[in-house]
């Protein structure tokens, strides 16, 4: 580059930073300045020699960020001072403790966070970039700021890919609609998240976006006309009644109209609402809700409003902090038009996100709001055991979910994600409410665990102390918050069992006279056809392992002339051996049932999809062939389920030797004061059998009564009935095999 090249980048980059100090959302004081000034002299000093790929000068980036920070996003100076210098340590020699000394540790973490994003290592078989993104996402916890910068950083890059080729650009801009577009929704940066949709589209699906963005201008005439019709008449009707405002006509998104015309399979110019009016009204925070009521009648005098489509989100705020009043009326010409009523303090709430959410609370400074803020956002990440893609997968459902509003007893308001259950509300009130949950009312009538939950409604939990998560919670719960809490409870009980099933193992085979060792251990998993210790021990603790089978496997051992075959036969044992000490209970998908009692019924595999054990599942009743089971994600299954949606029933596949069963049981005795309760408490406390009936009378003195009962097997079936007839009071018990 020549002198005067380099005099006038260097101008230029003078100029960016008087911008980026002038445009600052927050009011910035002296000391403010001075470290967002030696934020900024660093990063020169550190990028000095660097170029983008577009040949400009690297400082340009972090000063862009650090201005959509400032602007955009609304973040004070400690945020902006992390922006300039967030990719710092990874380019060049300085640490994060030399930022620490230099600055103070708040800098230092976040961009030591930034810094970790970028870092990431993961394992091979997992996908690199969901492991990316749970590590962006957990750091979450550690400060929000941290995304905030990471999505100011993503928007810069979108900005600036022109100069990419094609696959990086496809490839970047793919990630940004998976999970930067939700996040920025998420934090409620609605610009932002627009911004990332419509340059996610362009390099996507770059036909139809140009194809979209001509469409517009060819309109843009027209539709300004149209909005600015509505504008007129609106606004001299709100001057006469004295309110103070400012409409300005928008139109929707590129990626919206996009979205809608793949959603209803319409072309451009039948998506109906392709622009909304915004009326941003001034008012005192007393009135404010009056005055949007106030506007409200205005538009609906004039325009026929649709009721089904009013969203009222000033008396019930989303949980992103947006306020709003959205009305879609029947406008001129027959065309609905959105027309959304805010507050100027609404207005900067929906712009900047959290940012302006706690400029609005008194005395709440950035450091607290966050506080606040995290907490609602730990929920969605709380626990999680799963892999890295389920994680992801479960995050985005959280994030993107509509949201419905209920009740506690007590009249306090929580808001869930739409098809959100009972259960679900228990885990969201705490865990260990979700964890002991017997039952549920929702509007004072008892309902199921699964029941769905409609916004409105008031919903009281019913707890018990004894109460433990079965499998089959899974199914009943949508938010992960719920799933991976009831995971982490059954993985608990599952290794008490395995540790008693251990110990049960080994005094059995103390009788045989054999040790329970690690070769042993290795022997008896291979004699069951099992896959790791935990399998086995498992077994053993559920009952499920018999004493004959025990002695069938010592036989074996014993005969020299079969181990010495086996021997010469097996294959490399070092692999087989890592895999029986892994501590897990691998699942044998060997089994499918139907609805949800979990019927065994006659089916067949369709060949259209060619479902295997393991697959996401569900049955078709066809007419001539029975039951046929379809993947579901079959190309035909959208078809079955919007046409035969009647026919379709659940399926699933099950691990055969991990399956429930009903067991009838009929109890004769004596009646004897507190024999009910002896008798339900072997049954629950004693021997953790989960009760589903129970019928019970008694006629001069004789006792008579009904259990169904839910074991695993006969075993522990057998020692249930010998723990019943040691009650006192009890004379007999037998097993029904028809009901």
């Amino acid at each position: 580059m020549t002198e005067i090249e380099l005099e006038a980048e260097n101008k230029a980059i003078a100029q960016e930073y008087k911008e980026l100090l002038r445009i600052s959302y927050q009011t910035l004081t002296d000391e403010d300045k001075k470290i967002i000034r030696k934020a900024f002299d660093v990063a020169v000093d550190a990028h000095k020699d660097q170029r983008r790929k577009s040949g400009e000068a690297y400082i340009f980036h972090p000063i862009a960020v650090a201005k959509i920070v400032a602007r955009d996003i609304g973040l004070g100076a400690t945020s902006i001072a992390a922006a300039l210098m967030h990719d710092v340590v990874e380019d060049t020699d300085i640490t994060v403790q030399d930022i620490e000394k230099m600055f103070n540790p708040k800098i230092a973490q976040l961009v030591e966070g930034l810094t970790k994003i970028a870092k990431v290592k993961t394992d091979q078989e997992i996908s690199v970039q969901a492991e990316n993104f749970r590590k962006m996402l957990l750091t979450l916890n550690d400060d929000v700021r941290v995304i905030l910068i990471k999505i100011a950083d993503r928007l810069h890059n979108m900005q600036t890919m022109g100069s990419m080729v094609d696959y990086k650009q496809a490839k970047i801009a793919s990630e940004t609609l998976y999970i930067y577009a939700p996040l920025a929704h998420r934090l409620g940066l609605y610009n932002i998240k627009t911004q990332l949709e419509d340059l996610g589209l362009k390099y996507t699906e770059p036909e139809i976006y140009n194809d979209i963005i001509s469409k517009i201008k060819e309109t843009k005439e027209e539709q300004d006309e149209y909005i600015k019709s509505i504008s007129e008449v609106l606004s001299t009707s709100m001057v006469n009644e004295g309110i103070e405002f400012t409409i300005k006509g928008r139109p929707k998104s590129i990626y919206s109209i996009r979205r809608k015309m793949k959603a209803q399979n319409v072309t451009f110019d039948e998506v109906y609402d392709k622009f909304a009016l915004r009326i941003i009204y001034k008012s005192n925070p007393h009135d404010e809700k009056f005055i949007a009521w106030k506007i409200y009648s205005v538009v609906t005098d004039h325009y026929r409003p649709s009721p089904s489509r009013l969203r009222d989100w000033i008396s019930s705020p989303k949980s992103t902090g947006y306020e709003a009043l959205h009305i879609t009326v029947m406008g001129p010409k027959g065309r609905w038009v959105e027309i959304q009523v805010r507050s100027e303090r609404m207005d900067e709430i929906a712009e900047k996100g959290y940012a302006a959410h706690y400029k609005y609370k008194n005395g709440a400074t950035e450091e607290h709001g966050l506080e606040i803020w995290l907490n609602q956002l730990k929920e969605a990440l709380e626990n999680s055991a799963s892999n890295a893609v389920d994680f992801v997968e479960d995050f985005k459902l959280n994030l993107y979910a509509k949201e419905i509003y209920v009740f506690t007893p007590k009249g306090e308001i929580k808001s869930l994600p739409k098809g959100a259950t009972s259960l679900d509300f228990a885990f969201s009130i705490h865990s260990e409410i979700g964890v002991k949950t017997r039952g549920t009312r929702v509007n004072g009538k008892l309902v199921p665990l699964n029941h769905v939950l409609n916004s409105g409604d008031q919903v009281e939990i019913i707890t018990s102390v004894n109460q433990k998560p079965t499998s089959q919670w899974l199914d009943y719960v949508t938010t992960s918050r719920a799933k991976n809490k009831i995971k982490n409870v059954l993985n608990e009980n599952t290794k008490k069992i395995a540790e008693d099933g251990k110990e049960i193992l080994t005094r059995k085979l103390r009788h045989l006279k054999i040790t329970l060792n690690e070769t042993t251990t290795n022997e008896l998993v291979n004699f069951f056809k099992l896959q790791t210790s935990l399998d086995l021990y498992y077994r053993a603790g559920i009952g499920a392992i018999e004493n004959q089978q025990l002695k069938e496997y010592v036989a074996q051992k014993s005969n020299t002339l079969v181990n010495f075959f086996k021997k010469t036969i097996k294959r490399s044992p070092s692999n087989q051996t890592e895999q029986v000490q892994k501590n897990e209970i691998s699942k044998k998908f060997d089994m499918l049932v139907f609805g949800t009692e979990q019927d065994k019924l006659d089916y067949k595999l369709s060949s259209c999809c060619n479902p295997i054990p393991g697959d996401e599942v569900f049955g078709f009743v066809s007419i001539n062939e029975g039951i046929k089971v379809h993947r579901k994600d079959c190309p035909n299954a959208i078809s079955m389920q919007s046409n035969y949606a009647y026919r379709i029933i659940q399926a699933k596949w099950i691990d055969s030797s991990q399956e429930e069963f009903k067991a009838i049981l009929k109890i004769k005795g004596m009646d004897i004061l507190g024999l009910t309760n002896n008798l339900t408490k072997v049954i629950s406390s004693q021997m953790n059998v989960n009760i589903q009936s129970i019928s019970l009378n008694s006629e001069a003195g004789i006792f008579n009564g009904q259990v169904t009962v839910v074991v695993q097997n006969n075993t522990i079936l057998k020692k249930l009935i010998d723990n019943i007839k040691k009650v006192d009071g009890i004379d007999k018990v037998t097993r029904v095999y028809n009901n």
